[in-house]
């Protein structure tokens, strides 16, 4: 039975035993490994640290055979794996290779059952047709690796974007609260200093009332007290000055005991407050019916923070290069897809003399460049180079004095049109008729300095009655 190879191993250099020596604990080393331990003075067994004799360690030859047997086998071992150039069933030179199991073989392989109706052809070509094979795969394989590398760059770009993205809305968000946080203060303290000032009036008009009461009861308190003077006086007295005493107690008048609306009006105060509240907050709330979407902005367009306006900046910001984004001109879309239905919105073009306006389909591409034409998925209407055109296939030039500071972009999805007007007067400027197949995105483009702006509208609040 062999011996498993951690007992054929030096346990001070860790390998297979080299002219092992025996000590009379019954723990081999290697020769010249046991010397250089008992070098350093201490002439004991490395491994249970009895002393041994000072005579020389006797040579263990029966392991010293079992060693270099197994040094033996693993190096005939080594000399087969090398022996790579020869068939391992046949033992004859591998000249051939099968085009088919795409493996060398020898001649007597060729001529076997496995390999005779297969194609072959010289060890030399073939390594050579391989090698080239090779090459191009490492090409592809090497594309695909900087492909690899590039997406996982620009993945780790996007994180962190996501996280400035993240920081920055937050801040939006929290700036917006703090508006209306500061709206509802200012409405709180205008209705407690209304409370307050209508109990300053209704307490000074009840000290009115009490000090007016005062001196009727006085007054009245001498009256009595005059007549009651008079009951004590001789009849002729009383007589003489009867007419007189009645009089006086007849002119007195009571006060109303009867005050009416000196309360506070807490209805007027707390009466549907929330709602109030919230109606005279419209005064201070923007409604857009159409936003921009950041994610779909070209890199080189600068969106306002409430995504109301944009304009075009040459030097480009640092944006991940998503999907959603326009990476060829500079353009962006509304958030919101249009699928049915009425919609309109109004855009300030103002001193903008370089833009197109109107919906694009949701499939139009972002990664290319297309005219922005019907039969591409774009309805718009532009300005550039002094021109006012309609993109229609090809362009209608429009004759107007000048064109409109706005323009309202007015959408009937079901009935297919699409109309631009002058908002001033509802003049129209120019209008599409098409069976939209697909759903529609507010579209705009720019490449001027000065911004593009989408207008509020004015909310109403219309009141359901059952």
């Amino acid at each position: 039975m062999s011996l498993p190879e951690e007992d054929l191993t030096c346990p001070i250099c860790c390998d297979i035993f080299t002219d092992p020596v025996l000590l009379a604990c019954s723990h081999s080393f290697c020769r010249s490994c046991l010397k250089r331990c008992w070098e350093t003075g201490l002439r004991e067994c490395p491994v249970c640290r009895k002393k041994a004799s000072k005579s020389s360690a006797p040579s263990n030859l029966a392991l010293k055979n079992v060693c270099e047997a197994l040094l033996e086998v693993r190096r005939q071992s080594s000399v087969v794996v090398e022996d790579n150039t020869s068939c391992s069933l046949h033992g004859e030179k591998l000249k051939l290779f099968c085009l088919v199991d795409k493996q060398p073989i020898c001649v007597v392989c060729q001529s076997s059952k496995l390999h005779k109706a297969h194609e072959c052809s010289p060890v030399e070509e073939a390594a050579l047709d391989c090698k080239d094979e090779l090459s191009l795969s490492l090409k592809s394989l090497q594309v695909k690796l900087d492909n690899l590398k590039r997406i996982q760059t620009t993945s780790t770009d996007t994180c962190k974007y996501i996280k400035t993205q993240a920081l920055e809305t937050q801040k939006l968000i929290k700036s917006q609260f703090e508006q209306l946080h500061h709206v509802l203060h200012q409405e709180e303290a205008a209705r407690i200093a209304a409370v307050k000032k209508e109990e300053e009036e209704k307490i000074a008009g009840m000290k009115d009332k009490i000090k007016e009461l005062s001196a009727e009861v006085l007054n009245l308190t001498e009256i009595i007290s005059i007549m009651q003077d008079q009951l004590k006086e001789e009849d002729m007295v009383l007589l003489k000055n009867f007419k007189a005493t009645q009089d006086r107690g007849q002119s007195v008048a009571l006060g109303s005991d009867i005050m009416s609306g000196i309360l506070i009006d807490v209805t007027k105060h707390v009466g549907n407050l929330k709602y109030r509240v919230w109606e005279n907050m419209l005064d201070h709330i923007d409604y857009t019916p159409v936003t921009l979407d950041p994610n779909t902005a070209h890199p080189c367009l600068i969106l306002s923070d409430d995504l109301t306006s944009l304009h075009y900046l040459k030097q480009a910001s640092c944006c991940p290069d998503n999907p959603e984004r326009f990476h060829i001109s500079a353009e962006a879309v509304g958030m919101g897809v249009l699928g049915s239905g009425s919609h309109h919105w109004v855009v300030e073009t103002g001193s903008n003399h370089d833009w197109l306006l109107g919906v694009a389909s949701s499939s139009v591409p972002r990664n290319s460049e297309v005219s922005a034409r019907p039969e591409n998925g774009f309805w718009t209407l532009c300005l550039r180079d002094g021109e006012f055109r309609a993109m229609t296939s090809p362009p209608t030039p429009l004759t107007v004095t000048r064109p409109p500071k706005q323009v309202k972009v007015q959408l009937d999805y079901n009935k297919g049109t699409l109309s631009f007007l002058d908002p001033s007067d509802d003049t129209l400027i120019y209008a599409f008729t098409n069976t939209f197949t697909e759903p529609l995105l507010p579209y705009f483009y720019t490449q001027s300095s000065h911004p593009l702006r989408i207008m509020p509208e004015k909310v109403l609040i219309t009141m359901l009655r059952q």
